[in-house]
């Protein structure tokens, strides 16, 4: 038995309309189209919405948070998620995500730079309208 990847990463939003328009933007920047979604089951909460973004290489879902838990904040550190990473097919891709991010008026935390990880390591780290960390990377192979 062996695995072959991460099928999907799932992340529960506050603002079901901001983050929906977000997402749309950035994955639509890079490549993924939403595949499904709606409202209610499969979300616990008849009136949850729920989607799923996909390019080759990865899915993303969003779910909105049930009403009791809306207003909750991320924080980096805490126990979870720290940060998503996708992967840039080069430089300029990176480059131009930035440009859209910009336009779009979203969080930037870092701007693209070389980061010392592993040679050649390019990336942009910016929020989602929760403030969860993402990150748009290009490693040369």
């Amino acid at each position: 038995m062996a695995v072959t990847g991460i099928h999907h990463v799932a992340l529960t939003v506050n603002d079901w309309g901001k983050s929906k328009a977000f997402y749309n933007g950035v994955l639509g920047a890079i490549g993924a189209q939403e595949v499904m979604g709606g409202e209610g089951a499969p979300h616990k909460e008849s009136k949850g919405h729920w989607c799923a973004f996909a390019a080759p290489g990865f899915m993303l879902t969003l779910w909105e948070a049930k009403p009791d838990l809306r207003g909750n904040s991320f924080q980096v550190y805490n126990v979870g998620l720290h940060h998503v990473a996708f992967s840039a097919a080069s430089r300029a891709d990176v480059d131009e995500l930035f440009g859209k991010l910009k336009t779009m008026g979203a969080n930037i935390l870092d701007a693209p730079q070389e980061y010392p990880y592993v040679p050649g390591y390019y990336a942009l780290f910016f929020t989602d309208p929760d403030g969860m960390k993402l990150e748009y990377v290009h490693i040369p192979s």
